[in-house]
């Protein structure tokens, strides 16, 4: 089984977000909205065909319903599909999932014309990152498919294959914003991607625990922790997407409530018992 999370510019109207689930089909598996972001993550879970029939479903729909001209969140976005990123559950079935990257990159680049730019794996055995894609694009990177420059409408979007990352968000209260801004810098590492946003009265320190092997949701939240300013107190965890059953596994479960995790939230769990 293969999962793709696709990252889609909305995330407020309730209507549209209700037809893109309907549009994701049968490998629909959960979905998190943010009004501050103005974003969706739809996570899709089945076998490849199954997969690709309605990851193309969900962006057809997208494309359909959404524009990006009238676009506002906090977080960067450069597509109204903005990011889709190929995993393989299996490590053995890496290179297939590096394949179905490469069919959806074709495909929305001559469907939709729409530039696109990959990440993970290249022919020329080195890795781009898709922080490196956000940084460059446009200037010192070309796309790799498509046109040269983007639609107002449309944008452009981001293709990958990688491992299983976790996306996991910490909310701050009395805490400002530049003061979230150097917790973010303090904690970040390579196995560790963190951005600070404004979400509301609250700030946000964004995480993308990339190796989930080396590094632990209860690691970030205490090392957070130690960090805030006087007054300042950590409000909530919150998941985004799934974690694996082996990641949750090693975390103290008196903490799962603590750290926004749970048993329902595993991809395991949401392969076998979800029901939309």
């Amino acid at each position: 089984m293969f999962e793709c999370v696709i990252n889609i510019s909305e995330g407020r109207d309730v209507d549209v977000l209700d037809e893109l689930c309907d549009a994701a089909g049968s490998s629909l598996r959960d979905l998190h909205s943010c009004e501050f972001h103005h974003r969706s993550v739809f996570t899709l879970i089945n076998d490849d065909d199954a997969l690709v029939r309605d990851v193309h479903s969900l962006i057809d729909a997208a494309y359909e319903r959404l524009d990006l001209t009238t676009h506002e969140g906090v977080h960067p976005r450069f597509g109204v599909v903005d990011v889709v990123p190929f995993v393989a559950l299996e490590r053995r079935e890496g290179d297939r999932a590096v394949v179905l990257r490469d069919e959806l990159a074709q495909w929305l680049a001559t469907t939709y014309e729409v530039p696109v730019f990959l990440y993970g794996p290249l022919t020329d055995h080195t890795t781009r990152t898709l922080p490196e894609v956000r940084k460059a694009a446009f200037s010192s990177l070309a796309p790799d498919l498509g046109p040269a420059r983007a639609s107002s409408r449309r944008g452009s979007v981001a293709v990958g294959a990688r491992d299983i990352l976790v996306a996991w968000n910490l909310w701050l209260d009395d805490v400002t914003l530049d003061q979230a801004r150097m917790i973010a810098k303090e904690i970040r590492q390579p196995a560790l991607r963190t951005l600070a946003f404004a979400a509301g009265d609250a700030v946000q320190v964004s995480c993308n625990i990339v190796d989930v092997e080396m590094v632990l949701p209860s690691q970030v939240y205490d090392r957070v922790r130690t960090l805030l300013p006087e007054g300042g107190q950590i409000t909530r965890s919150e998941l985004v997407g799934l974690v694996p059953t082996a990641l949750l596994e090693r975390e103290n479960p008196a903490r799962w409530v603590e750290l926004g995790l749970s048993r329902d939230a595993t991809i395991e769990e949401r392969i076998l018992n979800w029901h939309g």
